[in-house]
């Protein structure tokens, strides 16, 4: 099988179907990845463990930090306890979710993270109308400003300059 087709059918593996962890599977949560296709994860209980990809996984699906897994445990394990079965996404946690499936520590830390990381948006002083002007003038001030871009400031003299050569 090509490169190309096993990618394809894992993902749609991942996205496609929703899965339900059977008894011995659990829900756990991403917190890094050491490397060498391993990944730290915290259980709902707060126990914190180390879960191997499968290779069928290994640069197809991509894991990030705070993403959510099904895992199946692994007996011989001292360091590495358990092997990835499924990557949830988030309509996989919302189906768990409706279900009541979703571990209640997972519930109550999403919430607080979300609560916590969600920008508050300044509010912007409001204009005064002039009478008679425009309120489209050449003053980009109350414009955001990307902080991640270089700010070029350009001076009337070196615009004059431009316009008459």
């Amino acid at each position: 099988m090509s490169q190309a087709t096993k990618r394809k059918h894992v993902v749609k593996e991942v996205l496609g179907e929703h899965m339900v962890p059977s008894d011995h599977q659990q829900i756990v949560k991403v917190l890094r990845t050491p490397g060498n296709n391993l990944h730290e994860v915290e259980t709902a209980q707060g126990q914190r463990f180390l879960v191997s990809m499968p290779s069928k996984y290994r640069k197809n699906i991509w894991i990030k930090r705070g993403d959510f897994l099904i895992v199946d445990p692994i007996e011989e394990g001292e360091k590495v306890k358990a092997e990835i079965s499924f990557v949830l996404c988030k309509d996989h946690v919302r189906s768990l979710q409706k279900d009541g499936l979703w571990p209640e520590a997972f519930e109550v830390a999403e919430k607080h993270n979300n609560n916590r990381n969600r920008p508050t948006q300044p509010e912007l002083p409001a204009e005064p109308q002039s009478s008679g002007e425009e309120s489209s003038s050449e003053d980009d001030s109350d414009l955001f400003v990307n902080t991640n871009r270089r700010q070029y400031h350009e001076s009337e003299e070196e615009s004059e300059e431009e316009e008459t050569a």
